[in-house]
């Protein structure tokens, strides 16, 4: 935008001295010719910066609608911090073999996410009366909602909610059903959930692979309303998942949190190297796990 005003100035510069010019070589003795030219040059001025600003504006909605309004996404691992460590514990296929470690470390996980993601909530300053006075202190405006996808998430969301300890919860049954020949479908089951209009809402899965069980416990969260904004959370994800994710969902009040994006995905859509089956290692194998994971 700058630069185009810039540009625009320049154009009328040249323009009125070409103009002053020519009106002087017409009549040397006369300002009227000039002054006329000045007022016409300083409308025609204003008028394509008003052109082009529509046009701008006009530009980003369109291409808001069409491809450029994607979800912000911001990556903590890696970084240097706490989480790296987090992260290689549960990746690491000795340490993971004690449910309750890994447990733990998907829940301290949760926490430090529930940190960052507490940054872009909104807060009022309240007064609060110690033994000694008056303080002015920032507190939580209003709550979010803390939703999860069953059973996998349930570690993670416990830790985001012992941060967010006021918040609401919302719980998402859905699963990978399993075809003769391999493949799957997500399947969505239940919600139970508090109604969601005008709120923030935390959706957590551990493990973003495909992305599609990601975006079908987005999309269920607006049969109970329309929230004001939505954080997607995932500990560990591929590359393909965040892509699907950009592609699939076009808004921008969407942030997608994660902790490591991993470049491979096997052909059963599990992520690698990632960490197995979030599921199992927390709660237990299931049934038909060792058969699917390959």
């Amino acid at each position: 935008m700058f630069f185009n005003f810039t540009i625009l100035l320049l154009e009328f510069s040249i323009s009125r001295n070409e103009n002053e010019n020519h009106c002087h070589f017409l009549n040397e003795n006369s300002h009227f010719c000039t002054a006329n030219l000045w007022q016409k040059n300083y409308i025609i001025l204003f008028y394509r910066i008003g052109l082009r600003f529509a046009a701008v504006q006009l530009s980003y909605k369109i291409g808001c609608f069409i491809n450029f309004c994607k979800m912000e996404i911001k990556v903590l691992g890696n970084n240097h911090s706490i989480i790296d460590q987090y992260l290689a514990e549960i990746r690491d296929v000795t340490i993971q073999k004690d449910p309750l470690r890994f447990r733990e470390n998907m829940y301290r996980i949760g926490e430090l996410f529930a940190y960052e993601i507490s940054k872009e909530l909104e807060y009022s300053v309240k007064e609060v009366t110690t033994p000694l006075g008056i303080a002015n202190v920032p507190v939580l405006e209003n709550q979010p909602v803390l939703a999860t996808i069953l059973r996998a998430g349930l570690a993670m969301h416990n830790g985001l909610l012992k941060i967010l300890d006021r918040a609401e919860n919302c719980f998402i049954s859905a699963y990978r059903k399993y075809s003769e020949n391999g493949g799957f479908e997500i399947e969505f089951e239940y919600m139970a959930s508090p109604l969601l209009d005008g709120k923030v809402v935390i959706l957590s899965d551990p493990m973003l692979a495909s992305g599609k069980s990601m975006e079908i416990g987005y999309e269920a969260l607006f049969s109970k309303g329309t929230p004001s904004h939505v954080h997607l959370v995932s500990i560990i994800s591929s590359r393909q998942g965040v892509e699907y994710l950009s592609n699939s969902i076009k808004a921008s009040n969407i942030t997608l949190w994660l902790g490591a994006i991993d470049e491979g995905m096997t052909p059963k859509s599990y992520i690698s190297p990632g960490l197995g089956d979030a599921g199992d290692l927390a709660y237990g194998e299931k049934v038909d796990s060792k058969m699917n994971q390959k």
